[in-house]
Order: structure tokens, then sequence, then C-alpha cells
């Protein structure tokens, strides 16, 4: 499990997060990585760009995941 922390806002975007956590190398990439990746934002399928993650979120990407945090 990874932690990553919100820096300065109350939330951040599930594709301001892939390019952030640099699963994606462009902001326009962010839209097939979606489409095509098994992402689980809490439990449940996701895929929408901006569907907003909150601390305490738990996302999963592959094996990866991801707990949110403020800072």
């Amino acid at each position: 499990m990874k932690t990553f922390k919100i820096e300065g806002v109350e939330f951040i975007t599930l594709g301001q997060f892939v390019k952030v956590a640099g699963l994606v190398s462009t902001g326009g990439m962010v839209k097939p990585f979606l489409e095509e990746t098994k992402i689980l934002y809490n439990g449940e399928p996701e895929n929408r760009r901006g569907k907003k993650i909150y601390p305490k979120d738990k996302v999963q990407i592959g094996k990866d995941v991801y707990i949110f945090e403020h800072d």
C-alpha cells in the first residue's frame, strides 16, 4: 500500500492523480489510460477523469493500492 498526500487542496481528481503519480507522461494519455486500465475507487470500478479523490479514499490501479492523506 502506498500513501499519497493531497497538498494545498481539498481533493485531487483521478485524472490529475494518474498524471502526478507518473502513471502517464502527458495529460493527453490520461483518458486512454483510464479507459484501458482496471481501477477501483473505494472498492468500486471507476474510470472518470473528474472523479474527486479525498483524504482517506483508497484507489487501486492494477496491484498498487493508494491511500490518500492531507498534507
